[in-house]
């Protein structure tokens, strides 16, 4: 049966050019005593833009793996896929992020109900969960109202992991369950009878991915109280330990932290919790990876300069069309923005100090970094120059993806030195 190691990262790439730098961070981390699982992702959304496919994906992992000769786990990850997407993905992936949150809300048949219910109300009364100092209070009408939102995605999540199983053969996949792209966070309650449901239909799910309190903006730092996260984090953590034993799910079942990438105030936070309790995490970082080549071209000057100065101008025209499918996970102040002729006269340096994610450097700009996060369309709509010029400069390219994704990501989340 294929397993997850204890750590991993999901790893975005939408144009499919930095396999080898992303590769180059977790091997690095690996002799620093960090061993992590590579899982490459690309999303049914972000393949459509491009005009990729999934084979596209599989095709970068084995070829960079192979290259280096890395003879470690890797995966292929499907990700974000519901009943309607997975048919594409299952020949080349073997790692499922299984999106429920469509099916959220919808309701099941009231025998399915009924039936969750009737065995469930053990767990009515005082809920004891090793780990969390407070106790929880769970009704019968608590327990109903949590089956009438999730046991539909449950069963929905039962069917889309038999049709991929029907195909890929039992054990020969990892299976992911995400919950993260709604609007309400799940409480650890509502996450420790998700749980209950999950194990009932028989879906072996090695990463479970919740939506925590707090914004998380896609390329940009979390918003909200570290200290209400971390008591969340830690109490989630304790809350899939117990389900293990309890539903008889997957033993090496851990966390999945989908944090839009950036998350550096609450990095540390995951890192001494993962450590206190011994835990294994799951943080897939998403599509940063295209910033850090615009970055990259930004710095390498000339015509890579230019381009992206245009990518940045178009970006302005078409901001409405570009933010409208990520308007829940990004927050744009437009009168931060700098107007074309502002950034005509800009340098190098200026334009990717302003796009690069530094704490502190007075030229960061988070507006920026968000819209060209999702500008990457338009680079797509002009592909022919934009990979002659990421080939052009790929070594600045390269190094600016590497820093991100080690400098960045991976030492501050594991405290590496």
């Amino acid at each position: 049966m294929k397993t997850l190691g204890k750590y991993s990262i999901g790893m975005g790439d939408r144009f499919g050019h930095q396999g080898a730098a992303q590769l180059k961070a977790i091997i690095d981390a690996g002799k620093k005593g960090v061993d992590i699982t590579p899982v490459w992702n690309k999303s049914n959304r972000e393949h459509n833009t491009i005009g990729t496919q999934p084979e596209d994906v599989r095709t970068e992992a084995d070829s960079v793996t192979k290259k280096t000769g890395f003879k470690s786990l890797y995966f292929v990850d499907a990700d974000h896929i519901n009943l309607d997407t997975v048919d594409r993905f299952i020949k080349s992936s073997d790692f499922f992020t299984i999106d429920v949150a469509s099916y959220i809300g919808k309701k099941a048949d009231d025998d399915d109900i009924n039936t969750f219910v009737a065995g469930a109300k053990k767990y009515s009364g005082e809920l004891r969960i090793p780990g969390i100092r407070k106790s929880m209070e769970v009704s019968e009408q608590k327990i109903r109202e949590i089956a009438n939102k999730y046991l539909f995605a449950a069963i929905k999540a039962w069917e889309i992991f038999r049709k991929i199983e029907k195909t890929k053969g039992s054990g020969n996949f990892i299976t992911e369950v995400s919950m993260d792209e709604v609007p309400d966070p799940q409480t650890p309650v509502e996450l420790f009878f998700i749980l209950k449901m999950l194990g009932e239909e028989s879906v072996p799910v090695q990463t479970i991915a919740p939506k925590f309190s707090g914004r998380f903006n896609k390329g940009v730092d979390y918003v909200g109280d570290p200290d209400k996260f971390e008591e969340e984090f830690e109490a989630d953590l304790m809350v899939i330990d117990f389900a293990i034993h309890e539903f008889g799910l997957p033993g090496n079942l851990k966390m999945s932290v989908h944090s839009g990438s950036d998350k550096f105030t609450i990095y540390p936070i995951i890192g001494k919790v993962i450590k206190k309790h011994n835990k294994g995490i799951h943080l897939k970082t998403a599509g940063t990876t295209w910033l850090e080549e615009v970055i990259g071209l930004a710095e390498s000057g000339g015509k890579a300069l230019d381009f992206v100065k245009e990518i940045y101008s178009e970006s302005l025209e078409k901001i409405d069309e570009l933010c409208a499918p990520y308007a829940d996970v990004i927050d744009i102040n437009i009168s931060k923005l700098p107007s074309k002729s502002d950034i005509s006269a800009w340098s190098s340096k200026k334009l990717a100090d302003s796009l690069r994610h530094i704490p502190g450097n007075k030229d960061y700009n988070p507006n920026m970094r968000q819209l060209v996060h999702v500008a990457y369309k338009l680079a797509a709509m002009r592909m022919d120059v934009y990979f002659k010029l990421l080939k052009a400069n790929e070594k600045t390219v390269a190094q600016c993806v590497y820093e991100n994704m080690y400098d960045r990501h991976i030492c501050r989340l594991f405290n590496i030195k």
